[in-house]
């Protein structure tokens, strides 16, 4: 099974760093998710997780460090967190990490519905080192 990298960048839409690795069971999504089509980019990372799941069933650590992400953005995170529950209800052990800022109360609160919604438990980590991101201009096309 080989690794999964994307380069994030900016641009007219901002595509999120990926770094799913297959040895480790370690899974980092960073920066910014603000995308043409969305579905087209999360697609190749659930069919990741899928294959992992089936074919490694081993451990998984997901860490999120999304300063920014829409509508339909969190709509194929939420997918992504739905099937690491199922994963972890199957007795597949999971553990994800969500970095945000701590001053991001919104962020925070997003964090915590996905909780809810998902039954999954969700490590929320405050950082300094994340920065974020300015939306005023995506708010509007979002």
């Amino acid at each position: 099974m080989e690794n999964l990298i994307v380069e994030g960048s900016h641009g007219v839409y901002f595509v999120p760093y990926v770094n799913f690795n297959a040895e480790t069971g370690e899974c980092e999504l960073a920066g910014e998710s603000y995308l043409e089509d969305t579905v087209l980019f999360y697609n190749p990372l659930l069919q990741w997780l899928e294959n992992y799941i089936n074919k490694k069933r081993e451990a998984i650590k997901f860490n999120i460090k999304l300063t920014y992400f829409n509508t339909s953005s969190s709509r194929c995170l939420l997918d992504i967190l739905n099937m690491l529950k199922d994963y972890e209800d199957e007795g597949g052990e999971v553990a994800v990490n969500w970095y945000y800022d701590e001053e991001d109360i919104d962020m925070q609160e997003e964090i915590e519905d996905y909780e809810i919604d998902t039954g999954l438990h969700i490590h929320l980590i405050p950082s300094t080192d994340l920065v974020k991101h300015d939306d005023s201009e995506q708010d509007e096309e979002d």
